[in-house]
């Protein structure tokens, strides 16, 4: 994996698709970009929201962390 740029939770926090057109999540502390997902209209997926690292909320969903090898990673979480 290529060197990634670091951003803060402030910075990802605003990636939500309602404060900037990107949608981006953590997981494991990657960043990934959800932009063009179609799961993921306005930011929002099911009662998850993006802007935010979903590591711990993850086991709670009908699928693995896989599903974010369908994105690119755009940036590490400080």
């Amino acid at each position: 994996m290529k060197s990634l740029k670091e951003y803060t939770k402030g910075q990802l926090a605003l990636r939500n698709g309602q404060d900037k057109e990107e949608i981006w999540v953590a997981h494991e502390g990657i960043i990934y970009d959800l932009t063009k997902s179609r799961m993921w209209r306005n930011g929002q997926h099911y009662e998850h929201w993006a802007g935010q690292d979903l590591t711990e909320e993850l086991a709670d969903a009908p699928h693995s962390e896989k599903v974010f090898e369908k994105f690119s990673p755009v940036g590490k979480l400080k």
